[in-house]
C-alpha cells in the first residue's frame, strides 16, 4: 500500500454557506436511473448515498422541476409530495451516516422524448436534439422541441423556485441549478439552441437571462447561501454549440455573482485554460471545480486525486468526482492512505437498474494509518 500526504487540502476541512464540510471532496451528480417510474426515489438510493457519505458533500443526482422537464426513464422528480417523502428517506440515511447533501435541479429542454415524460418537448427554439434518446423501448431518434412562450418561461421559473422549496422539506441542506451539459438553462444560454427574437434570445445579456432568473428565484427561495450553480465552458455535450463561449461566462458570472449564490461549479475545469483563470478572478465566492479526465477513457488510477490538486493550487475551493465516487463509496478514506481504487464497471449498467454497478462495490476492509 502506498503511503500518501496527509496535509493535502482535500482533506482539511472548508466551509460552504452554513455547513462545514470535513474535507474538500465533494460527490459530483450521477444519473443512474435508479427511481421508480414516477420519478419517486427507490430505497436502493438511500443505500447508495448512504455508502458514501463521507464525502464532504454530495450532490445528488439531477431531479426534474416539473413533468416536461424528465430527460430519462427512470430519472428521480422533486415536484409532488411523493418525491419530497422518497428524498427524505434519501437525506435521512445520509445524515444518519453522518453526511451532508445538495440536491441538483435539472430541466432536460430538449433533451427528453414523449415516451418518457407523456410530453412533448420544450426548448428555447424548435431545434431537435441532433442525436437518439434512451426510451423505455431502446433508443429512438429524439423529436422536435416545442418553443416555450413566455409564459412558459415564467412557469418554469416558478417551478425551479417551487422544486428548491420541496428539496428544502425532503432534507437537503441546498440545491444546485444545472446550468450546464446541454440541458434547458444551456440550451437558453447557445447560440445553436436559443434562435429567439425576444428578450430571452439574440445578445448574450438576452441568453443568459433565463438562467439568471432561475437562480435568482431559487435564491430567493431558499436563501443564496444554499444555493450552487452548475456550468460547463464550452461543453458540447448533447449537441451544444455555444457560439461565444468567452463572451457568455464572463457575463454569467458577474450576474451571477450579483445573487450571491453559495458556490459557482465549473465542469471539467483544467486550470491551464485562461476562461477558467478569468472564472477565479471574477467569482467572489466559493468555486467548485469538476477536473477534465477525459470524456469516455479510462479513469485515471488515482481517482483524479492529482488533477483535483492541481485545481485547488489554482485557486479552487472544493473538488467533485464523480467516477471515483461511483466505484469507491469509500473513496475519501482510499485517497488518504493511498489505498488502490475499485475499476468503474460497464457505463451501461447506468439503465439497468438493481444492486449491480451501484450499491455493490466492495470497501476497505481495514486500512492502516498512512505513515
Amino acid at each position: 500500500m502506498t503511503s500518501t500526504r496527509v496535509d493535502s487540502r482535500l482533506f482539511q476541512p472548508a466551509r460552504l454557506g452554513p455547513l462545514a464540510l470535513p474535507n474538500r471532496l465533494v460527490m459530483a451528480p450521477l444519473t443512474r436511473n435508479r427511481a421508480g417510474a414516477d420519478g419517486v426515489p427507490q430505497p436502493i438510493m438511500a443505500t447508495y448515498y448512504a455508502q458514501r457519505a463521507s464525502a464532504g458533500l454530495i450532490i445528488a443526482e439531477a431531479a426534474t422541476p416539473n413533468a416536461v422537464g424528465q430527460t430519462y426513464p427512470h430519472i428521480p422528480a422533486i415536484h409532488n409530495d411523493a418525491h419530497v417523502a422518497g428524498w427524505r428517506k434519501v437525506t435521512d440515511a445520509v445524515r444518519a451516516a453522518g453526511g451532508r447533501m445538495f440536491l441538483q435541479l435539472q430541466h432536460g429542454g430538449r433533451v427528453g422524448h414523449p415516451d418518457n415524460s407523456g410530453l412533448t418537448p420544450v426548448a428555447p427554439s424548435p431545434i431537435a436534439l441532433p442525436e437518439t434518446i434512451h426510451t423505455p423501448s431502446g433508443r429512438q431518434d429524439a423529436v422536435v422541441p416545442r418553443e416555450m412562450s413566455l409564459e412558459d418561461i415564467s412557469s418554469t421559473v416558478a417551478d425551479f423556485a417551487a422544486a428548491a422549496r420541496k428539496a428544502m422539506d425532503a432534507g437537503f441542506a441546498g440545491v444546485e441549478v444545472h446550468a450546464a451539459n446541454g440541458h434547458l438553462l444551456h440550451q437558453f444560454m447557445a447560440r445553436g439552441t436559443n434562435h429567439r427574437t425576444d428578450g430571452y434570445g439574440g445578445s448574450v445579456a438576452g441568453r443568459i437571462r433565463f438562467a439568471v432568473e432561475v437562480v435568482r428565484a431559487v435564491a430567493e427561495a431558499i436563501g443564496p447561501e444554499r444555493v450552487g450553480v452548475r456550468i460547463s465552458p464550452g461543453v458540447t455535450f448533447n449537441g451544444i454549440d455555444e457560439g461565444d463561449t468567452e463572451s457568455i461566462y464572463p457575463a454569467l458570472v458577474e450576474a451571477l455573482a450579483d445573487i450571491g449564490p453559495a458556490y459557482l461549479h465549473v465542469v471539467f475545469a483544467d486550470p491551464e485554460q485562461p476562461l477558467f483563470q478569468d472564472i477565479r478572478k471574477a467569482w467572489p465566492g466559493t468555486l467548485m471545480a469538476n477536473p477534465a479526465l477525459g470524456w469516455g477513457g479510462p479513469l485515471p488510477a488515482d481517482g483524479g486525486r492529482a488533477a483535483g490538486e492541481r485545481l485547488l493550487a489554482a485557486g479552487a475551493d472544493l473538488i467533485s468526482l464523480g467516477r471515483a465516487f461511483l466505484a469507491n463509496p469509500d473513496l475519501v478514506e482510499r485517497l488518504r492512505v493511498g489505498a488502490p481504487l475499485n475499476p468503474v464497471r460497464d457505463g451501461s449498467l447506468m439503465y439497468v437498474g438493481g444492486e449491480a454497478g451501484y450499491t455493490d462495490y466492495p470497501v476497505l476492509a481495514a486500512v492502516p494509518a498512512a505513515s
